[in-house]
């Protein structure tokens, strides 16, 4: 799916009216299977672009633009058949605590069904086999008839990707999908979101806090700060420099940007 962005505002609902926006006329374009790491400091506006992007937040001023079709012009059932094509993974996935997580995995193909088979979906799972698969990319299939509430946050959190594997989606959207996890889990959570995106020609926008990680995982990464776009740029080409520019006064990254040095090559695709 082709996302195109043309001078997009995005304030949230709640915003006091004198508040800066959230997202300040932003250009962007990603097209259709690109993989692309949306790297910023806290406040930069990287949860409300995933939203814009989504359809979940209509633009104060500008226009989103997915696959040639501006959502907020659609008729209402043409707009959630659009919705119904995009996989958005908030940092806490809302998932019911007594739920099972084979049914909390299998909900990812709700979007595809009709009201009386998610209905029943919701009941008894289905397709239990794929399922299964989809979690032992994250190393979860010895989970699959747990219930929700018996998981760590970091399981939960990787439950909640699981989804986007069994979702008919052509846009998967992922905000912090990191943010409980270690590095080992990290790179493996990431792996399998990036290669099963490639192998389907899913187009995956991620927001993320690890810049190393971004930097390893994703071919293109784009800076925000302040609601605006700091850069745009293939991976190998977001230095130090620039880091500590994105970053600067958080003294909360500057470990980080320090152990990417100049002298160390910034490769895309380690994972």
């Amino acid at each position: 799916m082709r996302i195109a962005l043309a001078a997009a505002v995005g304030r949230h609902p709640a915003a006091r009216a004198d508040a800066p926006a959230a997202i300040a006329a932003l250009t962007l374009d990603i097209a259709p299977g690109e993989a692309v790491a949306v790297i910023g400091p806290s406040g930069a506006g990287k949860t409300t672009l995933l939203q814009l992007i989504a359809a979940a937040l209509r633009p104060s001023a500008g226009q989103v633009v997915l696959d040639g079709r501006d959502p907020w012009t659609l008729p209402r059932p043409t707009l959630q058949r659009l919705r119904g094509q995009l996989f958005l993974a908030p940092q806490t996935p809302p998932l019911p605590p007594r739920q099972r997580v084979v049914t909390a995995v299998t909900a990812g193909r709700l979007p595809a069904m009709g009201f009386w088979q998610s209905l029943a979906a919701l009941v008894h799972a289905q397709d239990i086999g794929a399922a299964e698969a989809a979690l032992a990319r994250f190393d979860l299939a010895d989970k699959l008839f747990e219930r929700v509430d018996r998981l760590s946050g970091g399981e939960r959190q990787r439950v909640g990707l699981a989804r986007a594997l069994l979702s008919p989606a052509a846009l998967w959207l992922v905000d912090e999908p990191l943010s409980a996890l270690d590095p080992a889990r990290a790179a493996q959570a990431l792996a399998a979101l990036r290669d099963e995106a490639a192998a389907r020609g899913v187009t995956l926008v991620a927001s993320l806090h690890q810049v190393d990680a971004a930097l390893a995982a994703f071919p293109r990464v784009v800076g925000l700060r302040d609601g605006r776009l700091a850069f745009d740029l293939p991976a190998a080409e977001v230095t130090p420099a620039r880091l500590q520019a994105l970053y600067a006064a958080r003294e909360d990254f500057a470990p980080v940007i320090e152990d990417l040095s100049a002298e160390r090559p910034l490769v895309a695709g380690r994972c």
